[in-house]
């Protein structure tokens, strides 16, 4: 093999490494950044409800639900005012002319709603989570991809 096809296989192979570090830093911090907007937007959109949790809860009472935790907490409220009311009888279990069906698919509906958001505020943890994996990854790519191999004797 010729010195010039020798050089250009060398240059290209660390190239290629040190490219795809870098996409993967990119990568990174777009997933970052979109979870961290995601999260924000969740937050937001959810403390315009003006929800508080519960006063008879065990944890976070009277504090504004706006957070995967407070939201999940005033979900677990919800069930339980609404079994108390309808003496322990789901929605599927009461009668269908039974006045507190439409108290159990209401309280059904708000349950789903928060725990909407406490699944929303995963994913964006995860993205960030993942994001700063991937930036990290990538500049260990990076890294390495200057550096020449260590060949055995």
């Amino acid at each position: 093999m010729a010195t010039s096809e020798m050089s250009s296989t060398a240059t290209t192979s660390a190239t290629t490494p040190k490219i795809l570090g870098i996409l993967t830093i990119v990568a990174g911090i777009v997933l970052a950044i979109s979870g961290a907007f995601a999260w924000g937007a969740v937050q937001v959109n959810l403390a315009q409800e003006n929800i508080t949790v519960s006063s008879d809860s065990p944890r976070w009472a009277d504090e504004p639900v706006n957070g995967p935790f407070t939201a999940y907490q005033e979900a677990e409220m919800i069930q339980q005012h609404y079994l108390e009311s309808t003496g322990g009888l789901t929605y599927a279990e009461l009668e269908r002319d039974d006045p507190l069906r439409d108290v159990a698919m209401n309280a059904s509906f708000l349950r789903a709603s928060l725990f909407t958001s406490v699944v929303s505020f995963g994913v964006a943890a995860m993205a960030m989570g993942l994001g700063v994996v991937l930036v990290m990854l990538g500049s260990a790519v990076t890294a390495l991809a200057g550096r020449r191999p260590v060949r055995a004797r």
